[in-house]
């Protein structure tokens, strides 16, 4: 008699976005439910199969702020899926107006976004939104859309074969000359790499005039990082062309590229292979710091070559007269070399973090 009189609550799960909440409803074989809003608070009740087996289970939920009172339900075998419309486009620092969450509410990790990411979805899909409306008023989409998609695959295609020569390249001449082919690394392959890295500009072009939606920055941090090796650091100073570095340097980038790039010539085609998507997610792990290690090793050992030489230092003119010597800013590059492997880091962490959808530490 006395479970008659307790009220059965149900698993809650719940996400966000700056337009609308989801809640999920763990209840499965759910009949005639009853969920409505009335004085900004969420009322269900529904007879259905949660943790204490066949019953009738209700909850209330007074929101955090203003929503709209018509929620949209969806029943399916499993659940039942709630999506309420907030009042005002903004983000929540929780779902409830009591700051303390009930004991049945939890977040809903398949569906959990923190606020900058939901902010970059609901800007692709404004942006997909202003895509469809330019695409209507200018003629045939498709066309269009497989001319960039075609445009995309072969770029992808090009990189990855010029970054596939020259990782085979070294591989096969350190099998059969050993540490001999370290200090003949740059008079083998430069002239493939210079090709890759000039023509490497296209991917940060496409980035910012919204060919693909790869964020701008990380693009073109690593193009003017790894240009001002290739062609201040490496092309300007033969004194620095047969050293061993450059092997490492040039191996770390092919081997990262060979796995990128064949995952966006198969994104141009939709495909997934589960392996490639796999590798392109994961080996920038070691490989990143590993490249980011070589470049800072180059750039040192080529600190006293430059003061020796004197290139590229300069005297300030008259009155001050002081001599700027270029390894200077060369010790600032190091900084600032360290500092792009933090951002392109987080960039990728975070795309890896949302792929795989590593859980978060539970917010309310």
């Amino acid at each position: 008699v006395a479970m008659e009189n307790q009220v059965l609550t149900p698993h809650v799960y719940w996400a966000q976005r700056h337009r609308e909440l989801y809640l999920r409803v763990e209840l499965s074989d759910v009949q005639n439910p009853a969920i409505s809003i009335t004085e900004n608070v969420l009322h269900f009740k529904a007879q259905g199969h949660g943790a204490k087996g066949d019953n009738v289970y209700e909850f209330h939920l007074e929101f955090f702020d203003l929503v709209k009172p018509e929620p949209v339900y969806k029943l399916t075998q499993r659940q039942v899926n709630i999506t309420v419309q907030k009042k005002l486009s903004q983000w929540w620092e929780r779902l409830t107006k009591q700051e303390k969450r009930p004991l049945f509410l939890a977040p809903d990790f398949d569906r959990w976004l923190d606020e900058s990411d939901a902010e970059m979805e609901l800007r692709a899909k404004e942006e997909e939104r202003l895509n469809k409306l330019r695409l209507e008023n200018q003629g045939s989409p498709e066309t269009l859309t497989s001319l960039k998609k075609g445009y995309l695959f072969m770029y992808n295609l090009v990189q990855f074969l010029g970054f596939s020569w020259v990782f085979v390249n070294l591989t096969v001449r350190f099998f059969i000359l050993g540490k001999e082919s370290f200090y003949d690394t740059f008079h083998s392959v430069a002239d493939m790499v210079y090709f890759c890295q000039m023509l490497a500009l296209v991917e940060t072009i496409n980035a910012a005039i919204g060919v693909t939606s790869s964020p701008v920055i990380p693009s073109l941090i690593q193009l003017l990082g790894r240009n001002f090796i290739l062609f201040i650091i490496f092309g300007t100073m033969e004194e620095m062309q047969n050293k061993a570095v450059v092997f490492f340097v040039f191996y770390s980038w092919s081997a990262i590229e060979i796995f990128r790039y064949p995952f966006y010539m198969l994104c141009c085609i939709d495909m997934d292979w589960k392996v490639i998507t796999w590798l392109r997610y994961t080996m920038w792990i070691p490989l990143y710091p590993l490249g980011c290690l070589a470049e800072a090793v180059a750039v040192i050992q080529s600190i006293p070559i430059f003061n020796e030489t004197g290139r590229f230092s300069f005297t300030l003119p008259y009155p001050v007269k002081i001599k700027v010597r270029f390894s200077f800013f060369l010790q600032i590059y190091l900084i600032m070399l360290f500092l792009g492997l933090y951002i392109n880091f987080r960039h990728l962490y975070k795309q890896r973090r949302r792929r795989y959808g590593q859980k978060k530490k539970k917010t309310h």
